[in-house]
């Protein structure tokens, strides 16, 4: 990882350098794909040394601040609470991903959730998604389904301003409806 230091009110040191190094060094494992990192280490009144961190890393902007009476301190505190900050967002991260269901399992947890319900119910309309009609030949439309997941195509007949449904049949053809 790169990292650029900039000095505001204060000269940044080679011994102020390596700290930082070796503070950064436990943030090579979590943050494993940030190429780039940004200190600002300044100088305020009454002799308060404040350190900021900005890190862009997978599409996110992290940040984190430090002011304490000591330069190290400050560095070793902004490093801290960005590792914390990483930790917290790689773990929303990876939390995302286990906890996705695949459309598969999905359509069969949706089966499996439907046909015990079926048993002892009568049948009731479920409300999907709304779907965009759009204006299209019928070959449009069939090549549309077959490129997609979907069983069916609701769509506007260009030809004659007419509303209709193309689907997949079974045996590998596609069927048209039209009103």
């Amino acid at each position: 990882m790169k990292i650029e230091f900039t000095g505001r009110n204060f000269t940044v040191s080679p011994a102020v350098r390596k700290h930082t190094q070796e503070q950064f060094t436990r943030l090579d494992g979590i943050l494993d794909n940030a190429i780039r990192a940004h200190i600002i280490l300044s100088v305020e009144k009454h002799a308060k040394y404040k350190a900021e961190v900005v890190i862009n890393w997978n599409d996110h902007g992290l940040t984190s601040a430090a002011e304490t009476g000591d330069m190290y301190i400050s560095i070793s505190q902004a490093v801290d609470r960005m590792r914390r900050q990483a930790l917290k967002l790689k773990g929303k991260i990876i939390d995302r991903k286990h906890h996705a269901i695949s459309t598969s399992a999905a359509a069969a947890v949706a089966v499996a959730v439907a046909e015990p319900a079926d048993a002892g119910r009568e049948p009731r309309i479920i409300r999907s998604r709304r779907y965009a009609v759009k204006p299209m030949t019928p070959e449009e439309a069939m090549l549309r389904v077959s490129e997609d997941t979907e069983q069916f195509l609701v769509f506007r007949n260009a030809d004659n301003e007419r509303v209709g449904i193309i689907y997949k049949r079974k045996d590998g053809n596609y069927g048209l409806i039209e009103p």
